[in-house]
């Protein structure tokens, strides 16, 4: 393909490819969407996109051109979520390990997100339509100044939505993540916002990129790796795998019908393991207050297993830690959103009304 028809292919690409999706769709595929709408559904579905660099390989096409023909089938699969009712969808778009390709790779990726990003941006009456929240994921700061602008532009046009939430991780790992969320909850002790004892699993995942979203149900990696390669690891310790042996341009509604059809056949005892863990989970948060209060009585030089009223001091130490950390989190999140504004271009923060 020359570098003409390359460019007009890129133009082309649509993230809502909903006319071509239904023109394309057969009885078949519609019969057996309708059958597995039957059974439970996954609310969010997560990809490892892996694949676009061996599939230009076995294809013998340019390198960028598998990177473009995976973008194209990302628009495919968000159709097919969004025709199941899979409200979430968080695919891992670009790692921090990926800066170290070549530097013709990393800018033609740049280059490719730019684009695409500004292809959203022009089809902003879609992004309505559906009510689909655009989220980038990861450490922003990496990324060239021009993509920032474009990528914080989608977040903010979209960023009431709710009907549907993509979530594109871009500069992203998850040790970055867990390690950036440590440095924020010290960074809200630091500040009085958070004692010491407020630290809980609940807190710092209040602090991940995915603070706003739940856990993923459903992980599908492409291009028969099984592994994680860095992402989503907290997220995904409750959440069905799915590991499929085609690279992801050739991934086909097939394979996801097949991912559908396997989260089905082990969603049940998931959920009885994510239902073990939250009950874990409130048990330690339970003894961490009481301890606490026994703690504070000890000071006040009075015998707690002598102190009728232990059970409401706990009651109201939990209240305050709980106002602690909703006041730690709406300040960490004014903190984020002021990051996002800071880097939207000047002609969208020349829009926006000053209060």
């Amino acid at each position: 393909m020359s570098a003409a028809e390359l460019q007009k292919l890129r133009e082309s690409s649509e993230w809502f490819p909903e006319k071509e999706y239904l023109a394309q769709q057969t009885w078949l595929q519609k019969t057996c969407a309708r059958i597995l709408s039957c059974g439970p559904m996954p609310k969010h579905i997560a990809f490892i996109m892996d694949g676009n660099r061996r599939y230009a390989r076995k294809s013998s096409i340019d390198r960028q051109e598998g990177h473009l023909q995976g973008f194209n089938k990302l628009a495919e699969t968000l159709q097919w979520c969004l025709d199941l009712g899979i409200t979430e969808v968080t695919v891992y778009a670009f790692s921090i390990e990926n800066f170290k390709r070549s530097k013709d790779e990393v800018d033609g990726l740049m280059h490719l997100a730019r684009q695409k990003f500004e292809k959203l941006l022009e089809e902003k009456n879609e992004i309505m339509k559906h009510g689909v929240c655009i989220r980038v994921l990861g450490d922003l700061t990496l990324l060239p100044k021009d993509v920032q602008e474009v990528v914080a532009d989608a977040m903010y046009i979209s960023r009431n939505n709710t009907r549907a939430i993509l979530n594109v991780c871009m500069a992203y790992t998850a040790r970055h993540e867990i390690t950036n969320a440590f440095k924020e909850v010290s960074w809200g002790v630091s500040k009085g916002l958070l004692k010491p004892s407020d630290i809980s699993e609940e807190v710092l995942e209040k602090c991940f990129y995915t603070s706003h979203s739940p856990d993923p149900d459903l992980l599908i990696r492409t291009s028969g790796e099984v592994r994680l390669s860095d992402f989503l690891l907290w997220q995904s310790s409750y959440s069905v795998l799915a590991f499929v042996e085609v690279l992801w341009p050739e991934y086909s509604i097939w394979h996801f019908f097949q991912g559908i059809l396997y989260y089905q056949m082990n969603q049940k005892q998931v959920q009885l393991a994510r239902d073990k863990r939250d009950a874990l989970r409130l048990e330690a948060i339970l003894e961490s207050d009481k301890t606490e209060v026994v703690k504070m009585l000890s000071e006040e030089n009075k015998c707690p297993e002598e102190t009728a009223i232990l059970p409401q001091r706990i009651a109201e130490y939990a209240a305050q830690r709980q106002k602690r950390i909703t006041n730690f989190v709406e300040t960490l999140d004014a903190k984020r959103t002021q990051q996002l504004l800071n880097m939207l271009p000047a002609r969208t923060m020349s829009e926006i009304p000053t209060s």
